[in-house]
């Protein structure tokens, strides 16, 4: 069965804070699509020096997740308000304006704290450029196509950010954003990224114990995201194809690097946090067994990759999108000395082969993740303090997820120094409204889809 659009009201939506809510849920995280450009002047950096000044905050991209996250900046303790909004559709722009409106936030001093005048909502190509001089923070949460380019602005005018996972869709991408990155801690802008399971205490707390040798050596370990599919968006009559593919952004390669990156990154992230280290190689398989009709463009639904990392060790990993089946977002693992058996469980615990606890956290009172990483962020950023510099490793477990699709796409074993180096640029030669994607529907209205065996992604 296909996810229709669901109808429920952004401002609704807003208290379900978790990512995998919005997915499944609603369409909203279609809006949220803007275009890149190159940088232009520099910006000097700006530090806060005291918990009472204001912290400005411009959105870019108003989609769900960019709401929730706008959302979730205003929560925190620090006096934070929004003051420009950027998106290329007017219409998603006004719906998370509407929302974040609609709280009817105070600061202080009783002042809105969102306080977006109409000549502070840019809207286009370049309204990125218009929104990031206006503010001390940026929030980065477009499809990730248009992360690198969104990114290297903010730093190039010394912006401390907040960005969506994960941070690139192809080889090229990720080199910006590691470069970028390597330009924020020469600056010192506090850089955190959405992988939110970094900043929740039970993560925190059995990583830790894990990498201090609780379980021994990791032998071994399986991640996944099992789950129902996404949204579509109906095309429209006379809609072009830039537009029909930005409002569904999730199925085009471009946009969304596939849910093995735009979802499964989580899971992957986690792998790579245990093992302290970065795969050096992975074959897999994928393909659509379910996911193949037209509006399904060019994306698989399942891959099943392992990654192998330089001490031999194997993580196994598995992402699906079928409609009515079993589920699982979780992680587990093996050690020479003990395992866990679901890192995402409400009370999780290292264990023992002997049966016996060696370490167990209850994390119903941890308090929520997507809130924590903002509140550390601000919270950091009012006493001019540099602490966050998430770009580097988010990048690299971007580059695994993407690794992971080239192994699925093309059949063949992938090493990590071919995948980053890799010159197969996604990201369409023009951007406008009329411009051509670099994947079209044939006469028929399907796009063409990775074949094993035959398909190149190195």
């Amino acid at each position: 069965m296909k996810h229709s659009i669901d109808s429920t009201p952004l401002s609704n939506l807003l208290d379900q804070t978790g990512r995998r809510s919005f997915l499944k849920t609603s369409g909203l995280l279609a809006g949220g699509t803007l275009l890149s450009s190159l940088p232009g002047a520099a910006f000097a950096t700006g530090y806060h020096n005291s918990a009472n000044d204001v912290i400005k905050v411009a959105l870019i991209g108003c989609g769900g997740r960019g709401t929730g996250a706008a959302q979730q900046a205003l929560s925190t303790k620090q006096n934070v308000k929004i003051v420009a909004m950027a998106d290329a559709f007017r219409d998603r722009l006004d719906e998370s304006y509407k929302a974040l409106t609609g709280r009817g936030a105070k600061a202080a001093d009783g002042s809105a704290k969102v306080d977006v005048p109409e000549d502070h909502k840019f809207v286009g190509f370049d309204a990125y450029k218009q929104a990031i001089p206006l503010a001390d923070v940026v929030i980065l949460a477009t499809p990730p196509g248009f992360r690198p380019s969104h990114f290297e602005e903010a730093v190039r005018q010394g912006k401390h950010v907040f960005m969506e996972k994960p941070v690139a869709t192809d080889a090229p991408g990720i080199r910006r954003v590691l470069a970028a990155a390597e330009e924020a801690k020469k600056k010192k802008l506090n850089v955190v990224v959405g992988l939110q399971r970094r900043y929740q205490p039970s993560y925190r707390e059995m990583i830790k114990r894990i990498q201090d040798g609780a379980l021994g050596d990791i032998v071994g370990g399986q991640v996944y995201w099992i789950s129902g599919g996404v949204w579509h968006k109906p095309r429209q009559p006379q809609q072009t194809e830039m537009d029909y593919q930005m409002r569904n952004w999730y199925y085009f390669n471009w946009l969304c690097g596939d849910h093995i990156n735009e979802q499964h990154v989580h899971n992957i992230d986690v792998a790579n946090w245990v093992k302290n280290s970065y795969p050096v190689s992975c074959q897999g398989t994928g393909g659509r067994q379910v996911r193949n009709g037209k509006d399904d463009g060019e994306i698989f639904d399942h891959h099943i990759v392992d990654f192998v990392y330089a001490d031999g060790t194997t993580i196994n990993s598995q992402c699906r999108h079928y409609e009515g089946t079993f589920s699982r977002v979780d992680e587990l693992f093996l050690g020479t000395k003990g395992k866990v058996e679901g890192m995402e469980k409400r009370t999780s615990a290292l264990m023992g082969y002997n049966g016996q606890p060696i370490y167990t956290h209850d994390a119903k009172a941890d308090g929520n993740p997507y809130q924590i990483e903002h509140d550390e962020l601000f919270a950091a950023i009012a006493k001019g303090d540099y602490k966050f510099a998430d770009a580097e490793r988010v990048a690299k477990s971007t580059m695994t997820a993407i690794m992971g699709r080239m192994a699925t796409y093309s059949g063949k074993v992938v090493k990590w120094d071919e995948a980053l180096n890799s010159q197969i640029d996604l990201f369409p030669e023009k951007l406008a409204w009329d411009a051509m994607p670099k994947v079209l529907p044939d006469k028929d209205g399907f796009y063409p889809i990775a074949v094993p065996g035959k398909t190149v992604t190195v």
